[in-house]
This record gives C-alpha cells, structure tokens and sequence, in this order.
C-alpha cells in the first residue's frame, strides 16, 4: 500500500511538473497581494532541462533540480514581509510579493524582470516603450534579488530603465559597484573586492605561494579571478593553474570540463592549495568527482559555497581535505526558526515551491533523516511549469528540523536586510502620502537630500558599497567596541584582557576584579561555620582532658592520639580560611597541600583505631595473627602521612599552584588558583580516599560491637559522609566557574570535616556528659564479658559480680577445646580494653586468668 502512495505520487509530480507554462501567471513561484508588491528572484531549482538540439522555439524550458537551500531563501523573504506586515513599521499599509524562480538561468530570469517591467493593473502582460518612464507605474516597486552575479547583472540591465530598485542579497562581483552601468542597483553584502583581497591575505599569511584557481566562464568567475590576480601578484604569489567551468549546468561540457580540471590538479602535484569561485552545484559534483579519485587538497572556499549545507551531505566530503571559507555576517535566526516549525501552518496558496517541497516530502516519507535529501533531489522533477494539485492534502509532516538544518544564516539574514531595507525607505515614502493607493509613489523616487542620517557616538558607518561615500547605514557596536565620535567609520576595540563595553558603548569600563572575598556573604557564612568547627574541637579537647582517667577516653587511643586527630581537624578548618580572599601564590600553594597532609594524618589515625578495634574483639585466630603483624602504630601513620607529604612537596617543586587571572568573561577578571597540575592534585584527592576506604572496610568489619564501645559504626558512618561529599565534589567543581570555585572546595572540606568530627568525638562526649553511669570501668568490664560470652556459642556463663574487688569468675561444663578457645579470647578483649590501666583486669578476673593475656 505504501509502495502504491509513492507512486502515484511520483506520478503526479512528473504529470504536473510535465506541463509547460500556459499564461504568464503559470510562471509565478509564489505570490501574495498587497498594496505595495515586490518581486523576488530566486535559484529554486539549479538548472534548466537541456537537451541535445537546440531549442526550436521560443518557449520557456522545463527546470529540474529542486534545491531545498535556495527554497529557504524563498522562505526567507516570505517570512521578512509577514514581519513587516504583522509589525507598526507601515500602518496600514500591506506588502506584497510575486516572487519566480530563476532555475539559475539568464533567459528565465530575464523573463521574470519583463512581468516586473509589466504595467500595473494592465489587462494584457505588456511592457509599454516611453522616452521617459517618470510617471510610469510597473507591476512592482523594487526587486529582492537574484542570487548569482551573472543573472543580477543581465537583470539589473533591464530594471535601469525604469530606474527599479534591485536589493541583492548574495551578488558579490565588484562591477555592479559601477553606478554608472548599474545606477538602481544595491546589496546587503561586500562585494570581491574585500574576499579576494582577504583571501590573498590569507594565503600570504599561510605562507602558501603557488596556487591554482577555479572559477566559472561568467562575469562573476572572470572578474573575481581578475581581482584576485592583482591581489596575489602584490604579495609575491603564483598562480600555477587557472580552470575556467561553463557557468551553468545545463551546458553538456560541464562534467567532461570537471574531469579535465581534476587531471589538471592530479598533474600540478605540487598545488597544495586551490581557490575555489564556483557556485555550490559545481562544487558539489567537483568533489563527488575528487573523492573518488582521493584527491585531497586545501580548499579556499568563496561565499558562494562555503556555508552551503549541500555540499557537507556529500558522502566521504572530509576525503577532500581542508576547507577554508569565506561567508557573510550572521543576524538574530529565532524569529525564522519558529516559522520554519510552523510551517505547515502557513497558506500554501499560489507558493508552488511549497506544495512541490510537501510533495517531494510525501514521495520521500519512508526515508531516514540522513537520506532525506538525496531522496528528495531523486524525486525532484520541479519546473517553471509546476501546477499544483488541489487533490492533495498536505496532512504529512515537514520534518521541520530537516529544513534547520539546511538553513544558511548568513545568506537569510542578508535576505531580511534587504527585505527590511525597502520597508523602510517605503515607511519614509509614506509619510506624508496615502501609500494604500499603489500610486502614491513611482520606484524610482531618494526623499532627503542627504543619503543618510549622522551616526551618533556609540555607532558606525556600514557602507552599502556604493561609490557615494555618503550613503550609509548606522549601526550599533557591537558588545567590547566603542566610538567616541560621529560619523566614526569604525568602531574600536576595547582591550578584552582589562576592559570591555556594552552595545552602543562610547567609551571602554575597566574591568572589574573579582574573587571570593571576605566581605562576600557566602564567605562569611562558610567561615562562620569553620569556626563553630574549630569551637567544637577545643571544647572535645577540653572535655576529654577533664575525663582523661575514664574508659571512654582510653578506648578512644589515649589522650595523645585524640589530641592529634582534633588537631587535625583544627588545621582542617583553618585551611578553609586559605581559599578566602585575594589569591596569592604564597596561600595557593598552602591550601591544598595544609588540608591534605592534616585530613591524610587524621585518617591514618583513625585507620589504627578501626585495627585496634578490630583486634581487641576479633575472635578469628587467623585474623588475630594478622592484625598483630599490621598493628604499629607509629610506623604506619608515619608511613601513611609521609607518602602525602612526598606527593604535595613533588606537586610544589615541579607543578606548584600559582595565581591567574581569567579574562574569558565578557565585563570580569576572575582572580584565581590555578592548581598547577590536575594529576597532582587528583593524586592528593585518590590518595586520602584510599586510606578512608581502608578505614571504611576495618571500621565495617567492628560495627557490631558492643553498644558503650561501638566506636566502629560510627567511624563507617564518618567515611561514608567523606565519600558521598566528595563524589559529589568532582562533577560540581568540574562544572563550576567564576569566583564562588573556591567556595565549593570550602564546602566539602567543611562537609567532611564535620562528619567524622560529629561521628568520631560526638557520641563519646554523649556518655561523657550526659551517660556517666556507663562510663565506670565495671560498666564496661560488664559489657565486654557479656558481648565475648555470647561471642563464644559453645560455652556457658555462669554468674559473675563485678561490684566488688574480690568477687570471681566461674565457669561451668569446661570440656572442650572451644572453651579453652574462648577463655583465651575473654582475656585478649578485656586486656586491649585496658591497656591503658592493667589494675582494671586485676579487679576483674583472677591472677590465673591474666597469664594467658
């Protein structure tokens, strides 16, 4: 069935397209009424159906080749008009348009000029003779167009009669600068004159000095090729080879002369460096032509091609080489991209490119997005003689995107300058006239005296590159330029590392330097919360040397091992004031290397915890053994600080962190620490995080102990606070720019910092404080006997008294090895737990029982 619809719709798209055109109205691309209408001139299809005879009559051909780049040109005068006409620009007064389609052909373009040059409201299609043509009214005002130098040139000939406006929008050839030979002619663009000059320019400053060129047998290819001849002989470069292409395609040499110039360039083996002033159907069938035989080349592009999206779907187009192009200054594109999205919206009445695109998109419906376009210039059959069928609905969709895609900016914007040029010297024109009445006025009318208004400070001059010097544009400039006087040329550039400007600026601002500093409210936020840090640690310090003699402080490693983990976090929390302020190299490089030795000797500390834990209440023989062997103290902090203190002094000697200013934001200079080396850095970061995950897995395995000294659990709940704010840290700060980058570093420190502070100190100030019954040694001596009594599931415990110095320990049923096992271990436990005071066990159990310890 879907085979069936693609047929029959290719049927009636080669039946309609088939018809010649029967009356001058046949041969409109697309029309809308108005009081005032303009004409357009466009390439939509890229070439007339040839034949090998010579035409035998004087008719029309048929065109081929629907070209979807050229169709948004199309639209894009459409969619400029419907801006004016939805706009206040002219109250009251509607623009219309006629626009037709060139088929990139003089002889089609030409007859488009003479319906312009038609009489208006004229009940025959007739181009009256007159010796002066003041008072006569032709069918349009002004003419947006054509694209191509060659048919703007035959074109304008035929408008100067009548004196019409003619706006091109992409002719580029510097002879229609001549107001002499070209008096009503203008354009949105720069003429060769300043591409080949730039171009010259380029290839001198590449060094490159033998070159060919490729250029089309018209005016536009011989007078861009003069040019740039001129140019490149004042900068000592040699033209190696010069192909000349037919201008058009519909001529039959046109692929036999590729062939000839792709030998030609095979042959120059020594021509690294082609320029290329060829339209982009010429170059799209050059380098279909160049990758097959793998030409590679550099490729010095002009505007004609060098944004056009037909050439980037050429399959394998990277094989040719590098392309440097030269293009058009790009506008503001969102207004054209919602009317692109709601196309399918807008009347296709009397719009035959339209209706021809809908139904190409129907015949081309089962193809994928990348294949889309070969499909649709497959299918194309569209001609001048185009009739739609009303049958067909146009219930598809456009593929919107699609259409973005092959949007060329610069080309559209130069189209909605020239569209909204008219429209504004039509707004002058009507000021004091009843422009409702196509009448008012006759296209040739200039109302001032004086071509343009004074530009003020904060503006320049745009040339219309016209031979008056006086005739102008004022426009703003642009964001870090400025100009400090009328009628400025140029505008001049602001110093981007220490000043910028604003739009229609006068002057430049120096730029403001900016950092995280103390006065800022999130600086002082984040150093309020360092100090209630650095609070907290002093009153645990004090807490613990007031209590220095109870068991929750000894099983906490002794004073001295507290005192240096709470020192560490002090130095912890003082880093963060380093991050704070103006950089300078000297707290750069302290910052980081200050909380990275401190937090790596703090968590070394608490790994030998998390082992002394492990060990006193491990009932594993082979464990034990193990643990025995790794546990000194001494050494492995030494060991495990000194490899971070060996990272950071390497990082300082060879890749040390140093202050910078960042001038990439527009009105800022960010004054920052540049870490140096991101290896270094990440090293220091990996290296902390290994220890904490050595420590998470001992304090993991001791998590079920008993409740008063289940320090453990709350040592594998301050490691899972540092991974989670860490690993949240890399994609933030990765992310991050500006002043507050610092800050986020501050705030991980901080968050870190505070969870093993709160999970390492905070539960034993509780029982210190608020729980002084459990803190007695008895208490403890209780809990440790019965958490290794259950440990021991082969052993029965009789009852023990503990409240008293001379009370014993009994045990029943011992006739197993398990229970020999067991006693052994008691007597481990209850000697790690008081090490630090040997009278506790002698009060607790028997002289016997101390022998196995």
């Amino acid at each position: 069935m879907a085979l069936l619809i693609v047929l029959i719709t290719c049927f009636v798209i080669i039946f309609a397209t088939s018809q010649p055109c029967q009356t001058p109205d046949d041969f409109v691309a697309a029309t809308s009424p108005g009081h005032i209408m303009i004409g357009g001139l466009f390439a939509i299809h890229e070439k007339m159906l040839s034949s090998e005879d010579y035409p035998r009559r004087p008719e029309i051909q048929k065109c081929v080749g629907f070209e979807i780049s050229n169709f948004l040109q199309t639209l894009a005068m459409i969619h400029s008009i419907e801006m004016i006409n939805n706009s206040t620009l002219l109250s009251g007064v509607k623009l219309g348009y006629e626009i037709y389609d060139t088929c990139t052909d003089v002889t089609v373009a030409m007859a488009a000029a003479l319906r312009f040059l038609s009489k208006f409201n004229c009940s025959r299609e007739m181009v009256e003779f007159k010796c002066d043509y003041s008072s006569y009214m032709p069918r349009v005002k002004a003419v947006i167009g054509a694209g191509y130098s060659e048919i703007t040139m035959a074109v304008s000939r035929m408008l100067n009669l009548q004196l019409m406006p003619q706006v091109s929008y992409e002719s580029t050839a510097e002879t229609l600068s001549d107001k002499i030979r070209f008096p009503s002619f203008l354009r949105t663009v720069p003429s060769d004159f300043y591409q080949t000059k730039a171009m010259a320019h380029l290839i001198q400053k590449s060094g490159w000095n033998w070159i060919g060129i490729l250029t089309t047998d018209d005016d536009y290819g011989r007078l861009a090729l003069n040019n740039f001849a001129v140019q490149t002989a004042a900068n000592n470069v040699c033209i190696a080879f010069r192909e000349v292409l037919p201008a058009f395609l519909s001529d039959n040499t046109v692929e036999v002369k590729i062939n000839q110039t792709l030998e030609r360039i095979i042959a120059e083996a020594q021509v690294n460096v082609i320029v290329v002033f060829l339209s982009q159907f010429h170059v799209f069938d050059l380098f279909s032509k160049a990758i097959e035989r793998n030409i590679k080349k550099i490729w010095i592009a002009s505007d004609n091609w060098s944004t056009a999206t037909k050439i980037t779907t050429i399959p394998n187009v990277k094989r040719v080489g590098k392309v440097v192009g030269f293009t058009f200054r790009r506008g503001n594109m969102s207004s054209f991209h919602s009317f692109l999205q709601n196309l399918h919206m807008f009347p296709s009445d009397n719009n035959k490119p339209l209706n021809e695109y809908a139904m190409l998109l129907s015949a081309c419906a089962h193809a994928e997005d990348g294949d889309l376009s070969q499909c649709i210039s497959n299918y194309s059959q569209g001609s001048l003689a185009y009739k739609a069928n009303q049958d067909i609905e146009r219930n598809f969709s456009l593929r919107n995107d699609f259409l973005w895609d092959y949007t060329e900016p610069g080309l559209v914007h130069s189209i909605q300058l020239a569209v909204f040029a008219l429209g504004y010297a039509i707004q002058d024109l009507c000021q004091a006239r009843d422009c409702q009445n196509p009448n008012a006025f006759q296209p040739w009318e200039q109302i001032q005296s004086k071509c343009s208004k004074e530009c003020s400070p904060g503006q320049m001059k745009k040339t219309t590159k016209s031979q008056h010097i006086c005739c102008y544009e004022c426009v703003n400039c642009p964001e870090n330029h400025y100009s400090n006087q009328t009628d400025m040329d140029r505008c001049l550039l602001c110093n981007n590392e220490t000043h910028w400007a604003p739009v229609r600026s006068t002057m430049c601002f120096e730029k403001e330097v900016e950092y995280l500093n103390w006065h800022d409210s999130l600086a002082i936020l984040l150093l309020a919360l360092s100090l209630l840090g650095i609070m907290f640690v002093l009153a645990i310090g004090i807490i613990f040397t007031r209590n220095l003699n109870t068991p929750v402080v000894k099983s906490s490693g002794g004073l001295m091992v507290s005192y240096v983990i709470l020192f560490c976090h002090f130095l912890n929390f003082a880093s963060t004031g380093f991050f704070i302020g103006e950089p300078q190299d000297f707290t750069c490089k302290t910052r980081q290397t200050l909380f990275g030795v401190s937090f790596t000797l703090c968590i070394s500390c608490i790994l030998m915890k998390s082992l002394k834990i492990l060990l006193a209440f491990s009932f594993d023989p082979k464990l034990q053994n193990f643990l025995k062997c790794v546990y000194k103290p001494i050494p492995i902090i030494f060991t495990c600080t000194g490899v971070q203190v060996v990272i950071c002094t390497l990082w300082l000697i060879f890749a040390a962190p140093a202050v910078e200013e960042n001038v990439s934001l527009p009105r800022v200079i960010i004054l920052e620490c540049e870490e140096g080396s991101v290896l270094a850095f990440g090293t220091v970061l990996g290296y902390i995080a290994i220890l904490a995950f050595i420590c998470f897995i001992f304090a993991f395995k001791g998590r079920k102990l008993p409740e008063n000294y289940n320090e453990a659990k709350f040592i594998t709940f301050g490691m899972l606070i540092y991974f989670i704010a860490w690993i949240t840290f890399i994609p933030v700060y990765a992310t991050t720019f500006g002043k507050y980058l610092p800050a986020v570093e501050i705030i991980v420190i901080l968050i870190s910092n505070y969870g093993i502070l709160c999970c390492t100190f905070f539960p034993k100030c509780y029982v210190i404080l608020c729980k002084q019954e459990t803190n007695t040694k008895s208490a403890f001596l209780r809990m440790i006997y019965s958490y290794s009594s259950q440990s021991a599931s082969s052993l029965a415990v009789s009852h023990v008294s503990l409240d008293s110095t001379n009370s014993n320990v009994t045990t029943t049923n011992p006739r197993s090895a398990a229970w020999q096992k067991s006693k052994d271990l008691q007597a481990q436990a209850f000697a790690h737990t008081c090490r630090e005071n040997p009278t506790c066990v002698s009060k607790a159990l028997p002289r016997k029982r101390i022998s196995s310890i």
